[in-house]
């Protein structure tokens, strides 16, 4: 699909012949509780995570207007609240951020996050973070772009909400700092995506137009579309991911829980297996049944030494132990040179 060529993230490759790469994206799922937080990371490493990714935001970076509102679903209610409070409220100081980074280091799962500022970046760097993801709402911020790609580290850029062309310049924006190490996500920024908003098509779309490894920030409910996405050339998963959808906060109730986020690791582990290579031919699986279920020319009734094989002399008849059907027009019109019983293989020295 690209010929993009792997990226790797301490000892794990990533891209063409390698398996997706599963991100559990508890975001601010942990509810500002640094309990509930570490004990995310360990149920995602369970459930067969790759990664787990926080937001290093700070709230002032990008709302200002306390007057602004956000409504979302939470425990079954419809809440408004000022975005400035909602997000305040679950920000990570950098102590805690440091904590989940060692957390998830012991636990060997690997981590990243999502930086809204230089300090943010700096952050992550001074931890040793390998991933830096740039968020939707961020792609337009192309000086933060060029910064993160200063560092040299893996960048992640999530395409939701965007036209092609400010695709396009964010992808130059971070590849004109030199850094090629770029992993652009499909997205659909609606929580949750519904079906028919997915356009999974997209993800060999943009690999073709930026020759990059690309991936699927999946906001669809269940898991069919990431493995969509994975038979489609993904090699890069990020699904929201939560303890229990019934905690209080806005992304918990349309989030994986650990064990719908288990059914994605296993489900894109068997499409990856299932997808197999491209190269025809019968597979190890295949090779006993083709014996058995393939035809051989037979003598169609018992036939005397002597006699000229006729198109009504061949029949094909299981198992494939004796000369293809393929080859019948090269047995019609050939003399027998000794007596051959009915439903008989037919050999190549039985002729003249």
């Amino acid at each position: 699909m690209t010929g993009a060529r792997p990226l790797t993230i301490g000892a794990r490759a990533i891209g063409p012949g390698h398996p997706a790469y599963l991100v559990a994206e508890i975001g601010i799922n942990h509810n500002g509780d640094l309990d509930l937080a570490r004990r995310s990371i360990d149920a995602a490493k369970a459930a067969g995570a790759d990664a787990v990714k926080f937001q290093n935001y700070r709230t002032e970076d990008f709302v200002s207007d306390r007057a602004l509102t956000f409504t979302y679903r939470s425990q079954g209610r419809t809440v408004t609240e000022p975005q400035y409070d909602m997000f305040k409220r679950v920000e990570l100081s950098s102590e805690m951020l440091r904590r989940l980074y060692e957390h998830a280091r012991a636990a060997g799962i690997d981590f990243h996050s999502t930086p809204t500022s230089r300090e943010g970046v700096e952050a992550l760097m001074s931890l040793g973070c390998d991933v830096i993801k740039n968020g939707s709402d961020y792609l337009g911020h192309h000086e933060l772009i060029r910064f993160m790609g200063g560092t040299g580290r893996v960048v992640v850029l999530s395409s939701g909400m965007a036209t092609l062309a400010e695709i396009d310049e964010a992808v130059r924006a971070l590849r004109g700092t030199g850094n090629e190490k770029l992993v652009l996500l499909h997205c659909v920024s609606s929580y949750p995506a519904p079906d028919e908003s997915m356009n999974l098509r997209r993800i060999p779309a943009l690999s073709a137009a930026f020759d990059c490894l690309v991936g699927f920030s999946d906001h669809s409910a269940g898991i069919t579309a990431a493995q969509g996405a994975v038979a489609l050339g993904a090699c890069w998963i990020e699904k929201h991911f939560t303890l229990d959808r019934d905690l209080p906060g806005p992304d918990h109730w349309f989030s994986s829980d650990p064990a719908e986020f288990s059914r994605l690791a296993d489900g894109v582990r068997a499409m990856e297996t299932m997808l197999g290579d491209a190269r025809i031919g019968p597979t190890r699986a295949e090779a006993e049944m083709r014996d058995v279920a393939r035809l051989s020319c037979v003598a169609a009734r018992t036939l005397p030494a002597g006699h000229t094989l006729a198109p009504a002399d061949v029949a094909y008849r299981r198992p494939a132990t004796g000369l293809p059907p393929a080859m019948a027009a090269f047995l019609v019109g050939r003399r027998l040179k000794c007596d051959v019983a009915s439903g008989t293989a037919l050999r190549l020295e039985w002729l003249e």
